[in-house]
């Protein structure tokens, strides 16, 4: 990306609206924005950060249309660059013709991510900021907006910033005493150091433990529903939806493929899937579908194991239980309003909840355990930094191995090079995730995912 270009770009969603904007930013942004636009009230110039109303006249003093506009003096901008924006009306046309007339005169249409990428490398975000910027706009529930304003807010960075000034600190003395080899090093620096890596090192390890919580409450968790055919998996589903989406007979093998259906439960986005009952086919279609619910058994983040309880548990009830030892399950009982028969002996190594998927029955509590499970001891108004970024996970474990080396080179006053060596890398994998050690590559992958006009 060109950071010398006066980029431009529709900061709003194309379509028809009430209104648009369009987002002009570089060196260039007001006397591009002077040559069509005309306020309604004569002024030597436009004072900043103040909103005018006015015309776009082409070259030929057409009207354009009727807009406000802002004219943002850096460095008091988004971009930290001069800055201008135009509302004009929400057509799409309108929208268009902006564009298209400031294009005519050498503005460039703004590369996808293009503001933040330039917010990034001006320094009024870091890396981890400017992603959970992508977070903000593509929130899709109350949980994973909150996580991404924290985020922006820089939640992360003061972590990540805090164990960098403290690793960098333990570095300069290091560097300093490896300069001097006929001095000793203090025992008291040592112990010091090893405090500084001990800490760094728990909190570290909190924060990538919040991760699976952290990617449920973003992305969303994915929750299979599994056991025989008619058990009463696709029930189950529609009665969670607290609609008819799934087709319900008394023919075994109705679901043949994968059917998913999203929901908010508790504020935790979640992907329920409705599967092809577990057993034997010779049902070609009935058994890809078989075949592909076990391959997604050891993707979900829950497995509910939906056993009818109105009838005694047979082989297809053990052999679908087999495919769910070791993973995360409920075992769901469900049609309760009939006559109990089922077998508890079983299933008791397993958390289980009763439904009636009819009356509705045990389906707040089975809700409520989901909940609880996905979101473990996550405490809405805890400080705990929450991960949500697959990247600042792998960077901060990453970051776990030279720390733990350093703790033990911290025992050998003759290992001080390793010790510095070590720290060095602890730094990088942490400059990974501010983007002080990011290359272009991550740098292009991160803001490829934004759309264009932020």
């Amino acid at each position: 990306m060109n950071r010398a270009d006066t980029i431009i770009a529709p900061a709003t969603a194309s379509g028809e609206a009430g209104i648009a904007i369009v987002r002009i930013s570089g060196a260039d942004s007001l006397s591009a924005l002077l040559r069509f636009f005309k306020p309604s009230v004569k002024h030597p110039k436009l004072d900043s950060h103040r909103l005018y109303h006015g015309f776009l006249r082409d070259r030929s003093e057409n009207v354009v249309d009727e807009v406000m506009a802002v004219y943002m003096a850096a460095p008091h901008t988004y971009t930290r660059e001069d800055v201008v924006e135009i509302q004009c009306h929400g057509g799409q046309q309108i929208v268009k013709s902006i564009l298209d007339l400031y294009q005519s005169i050498g503005l460039r249409l703004a590369e996808p991510g293009e503001f933040t990428y330039r917010a990034y490398m001006s320094g009024r975000l870091d890396l981890s900021q400017a992603e959970a910027v992508s977070r903000l706009i593509h929130a899709k529930t109350d949980s994973s907006r909150k996580l991404a304003l924290k985020q922006m807010d820089g939640a992360l960075s003061r972590e990540i910033y805090s164990f960098t000034s403290q690793l960098k600190n333990i570095l300069v003395l290091a560097e300093a005493w490896i300069d001097f080899p006929e001095e000793d090093l203090p025992a008291e620096n040592i112990a010091e150091f090893f405090s500084v890596l001990t800490n760094i090192k728990s909190k570290i390890q909190i924060i990538t433990n919040s991760y699976t919580c952290g990617r449920v409450l973003s992305e969303g968790a994915s929750i299979l529903l599994v056991g025989q055919p008619n058990a009463g998996k696709s029930s189950l589903l529609n009665a969670l939806l607290g609609e008819d989406r799934a087709i319900v007979t008394d023919i075994p093998g109705t679901t043949r493929d994968f059917l998913e259906e999203g929901i908010t439960i508790d504020g935790v986005p979640v992907s329920l899937v409705d599967t092809a009952g577990l057993r034997e086919s010779r049902d070609l279609v009935e058994a890809e579908g078989i075949r592909r619910t076990e391959q997604k058994l050891a993707l979900a983040d829950l497995v509910l194991l939906v056993v009818d309880s109105s009838r005694p548990a047979d082989d297809l009830d053990y052999s679908a239980l087999d495919y769910c030892v070791g993973l995360p399950t409920f075992v769901v009982f469900t049609k309760m309003d009939k006559t109990i028969k089922r077998d508890l002996h079983c299933f008791k190594d397993f958390p289980s909840y009763e439904v009636s998927s009819k009356t509705g029955a045990g389906l707040d509590q089975l809700k409520s355990g989901i909940s609880s499970f996905l979101m473990a001891d996550y405490i809405e108004n805890s400080e705990t930094v929450l991960l949500t970024e697959r990247r600042h996970y792998d960077a901060l474990y990453g970051c776990l191995e030279p720390v733990n080396r350093a703790l033990v080179s911290c025992c050998d006053t003759d290992s001080l090079e390793l010790l510095a060596f070590d720290v060095r890398e602890a730094l990088y994998f942490l400059g990974q995730i501010s983007g002080e050690t990011t290359t272009e590559d991550i740098l292009d992958d991160v803001f490829s995912g934004f759309c264009i006009g932020k």
